[in-house]
């Protein structure tokens, strides 16, 4: 990239700083709901104390087309933890969004990294930017969630009374003599890493720890006092990780865990919302029974490794 280029890209970033500035910003996504939900949820966690140190990067303000959301450069000191370096992206106009994606202030494109979104428009510029910048790309798609509740208070407009269940959207009954509601403390980490779809390494259990540190997690602790049941939250506000022991499935237990986190997230005035793979019919269908509801717009990552 040429000089003039090069300066010119970086003329065009604009980092937020302030209450005041991430409070607009905060205010400026709402409207762009569900399409910014990813980037809104982290933005909404970084106005409670941003415990991730995460900055926020614009393209202009205050009427900006493209945001991101990334940690430090100081975080970032691991060139192959895809996990720390992650970026939450929103933009307006997603077609044009490359040229300011491809400045190396806004992105590090020489590390392995992911890339999240509720957009999946962003995947040709993303593409695009893989060829230029040689690294391989890998895209997962996935149905993204929101609560009744969450929907009521942001986006009205999108709740459809007809798509509800007859049900009260409450889940069964647990016994509690036997389950005890309670959270996770990082000694657990390597058993929520374990049966993480995106996890299983050290990398992931590392990121899984500064998860349960960091924000509240819900579980459901067995007859020997460990967890059987468990959710978690992310640095985006999004209920995560979620997983149950293969000897407890199939009892309705992850179900009472979600309904709690929900219910206990909302209370906190927390937008609450969750993804699951587009096979997963089990918890597509505990989804449809809790009344989350499917949104018009995707779950992505795009997970980039340097050629």
């Amino acid at each position: 990239m040429s000089s003039h280029l090069q300066a010119k890209v970086s003329a065009m970033m604009f980092p937020l700083q302030g209450a005041q500035m991430l409070q607009m910003l905060e205010t400026y996504l709402r409207k762009s709901l569900p399409e910014s939900l990813k980037v809104y949820g982290t933005v909404f966690h970084m106005n409670q104390g941003n415990p991730f140190k995460l900055k926020v990067l614009v393209d202009k303000w205050p009427d900006c087309n493209t945001v991101v959301v990334r940690p430090q450069e100081q975080e970032m000191i691991d060139d192959f933890d895809h996990y720390t370096n992650t970026y939450q992206i929103y933009s307006k106009d997603p077609e044009n969004s490359q040229d300011f994606l491809s400045s190396p202030e806004v992105i590090n494109w020489k590390q392995h990294l992911q890339i999240q979104s509720s957009q999946s428009s962003l995947n040709e510029a993303i593409q695009n930017l893989a060829v230029v910048k040689s690294f391989k790309v890998e895209q997962t798609r996935r149905f993204l969630y929101m609560t009744t509740e969450t929907i009521k208070k942001l986006v009205p407009s999108l709740l459809d009374v007809k798509n509800l269940p007859p049900n009260s959207g409450k889940p069964k009954a647990i016994n509690q003599e036997m389950f005890k509601l309670s959270s996770l403390d990082v000694t657990h980490a390597g058993l929520v890493n374990k049966f993480w779809h995106f996890g299983g390494n050290e990398r992931s259990q590392r990121f899984i720890e500064r998860c349960i540190r960091n924000f509240p997690s819900f579980a459901l602790l067995g007859p020997e006092g460990t967890p059987v049941s468990w959710s978690l939250m992310d640095q985006t506000g999004e209920m995560r990780m979620g997983g149950t022991v293969p000897e407890y499935r199939a009892q309705g237990l992850v179900t009472y865990v979600v309904y709690t986190q929900s219910q206990a997230m909302e209370k906190l005035g927390f937008p609450t919302y969750s993804h699951v793979d587009k096979n997963n019919k089990v918890m597509q269908k505990m989804c449809y029974n809790l009344h989350h509801l499917p949104m018009p717009c995707d779950w992505n990552q795009w997970h980039c490794v340097p050629l």
